[in-house]
């Protein structure tokens, strides 16, 4: 199934050298569907990722020699052909997270894969349909593929609300993109604590979200606050900083608890004065699955979220919003506008 009157040439940005974080903007040919779950989506906006233009470098098994290096790995946009077998037809409105090894989303077409696919939330524009993939699904996975709490409990399902409400969550970064979905998913599947870390100027907004207790960084630390009393040990944290807030989380962690990572290995911070063992301590990619982004999306009509937006930016500025993510100074996700 296909849309009339495509393009023959786009345009599309690539990443030369990947060892380099300089980008270029170039025509190239639309690219054409080669498999039975491939989609041809045109690219409403894309989002950078933090580090992503390193990834190459650093995960090199991870990527197919010779590929088509064009970055943007989650993005929204309009089916514009389908294969005979898919869910999806033309001119449904989509969000998506891609696998790095594939071409990304900085162009006017892509390709996405049935697996990747979810219509988009209805109640977000095509900017925060961008935003959210990522995000929601690093957050969600953390929860509840990786973690402990039985997301059916969202629903209202008993026994599931029953089961995580036994259970005590910390996540720390709760100011941030990751942190505050989180926090929003905990709350809504009926966890029995749900703890954020975050700084002062996002206290309200954690609280709203379904926070039951505040460790505000610039006041006090994790270890300090569980320290302060034994019963405020956790089953489970999600951590989404690193550093020391990652380390500290060892404090927290309940003997037999799960601690996860979305930035580095729980192990390798694990201070030397701590003997507790734990159920699971790992540090985890989240998967592309369309599956959950419809549950998310279903969340996220029912109950009228956002994602944090830095910024929107034309697609001719894609070089500066790739700096400004890549050097730490956004506050939310920046989008690129390929086609809104």
């Amino acid at each position: 199934m296909a849309t009339a009157n495509l393009p023959t040439t786009i345009r599309a940005v690539y990443q030369q050298d990947p060892k380099l974080t300089t980008l270029k903007l170039v025509q190239t040919p639309i690219p054409q569907p080669a498999g039975p779950q491939d989609h041809l989506v045109k690219i409403k906006g894309t989002s950078p990722c933090l580090g992503e233009l390193g990834w190459e470098v650093s995960f090199p098994d991870l990527f197919p020699p010779n590929r088509e290096r064009v970055p943007g790995t989650e993005a929204a946009g309009i089916i514009a052909t389908s294969p005979p077998s898919s869910p999806f037809k033309p001119g449904d409105e989509v969000y998506f997270r891609l696998h790095a090894r594939f071409p990304g989303c900085l162009r006017e077409y892509t390709i996405v894969h049935t697996e990747e696919l979810a219509l988009k939330p209805k109640t977000l524009d095509w900017a925060e349909a961008t935003a959210t993939p990522l995000s929601t699904l690093t957050a969600w996975q953390g929860l509840f593929s990786k973690g402990i709490l039985n997301k059916t409990g969202i629903s209202g399902d008993a026994d599931a609300r029953a089961h995580n409400s036994k259970l005590r969550v910390l996540i720390t970064g709760a100011g941030g993109s990751v942190g505050a979905w989180a926090v929003h998913f905990a709350a809504a599947a009926g966890a029995g604590a749900v703890v954020a870390q975050c700084g002062s100027a996002n206290v309200e907004a954690a609280k709203k979200a379904g926070a039951t207790e505040i460790i505000d960084y610039k006041k006090q630390s994790i270890a300090e606050w569980a320290q302060e009393d034994a019963s405020r040990e956790v089953d489970l944290v999600l951590d989404c900083v690193g550093g020391s807030s990652l380390a500290a989380g060892w404090s927290a962690v309940k003997e037999n608890g799960v601690l996860l990572s979305v930035v580095a290995s729980p192990d390798d911070l694990k201070p030397e004065s701590v003997t507790k063992k734990l159920a699971k301590s790992t540090w985890y990619l989240m998967d592309c699955k369309g599956d959950d982004l419809k549950e998310i999306a279903d969340f996220i009509d029912a109950r009228g979220l956002k994602p944090q937006i830095d910024s929107v930016v034309e697609f001719e500025d894609f070089q500066a919003a790739y700096d400004k993510v890549e050097q730490k100074k956004a506050k939310g996700k920046v989008v690129i506008k390929v086609d809104i």
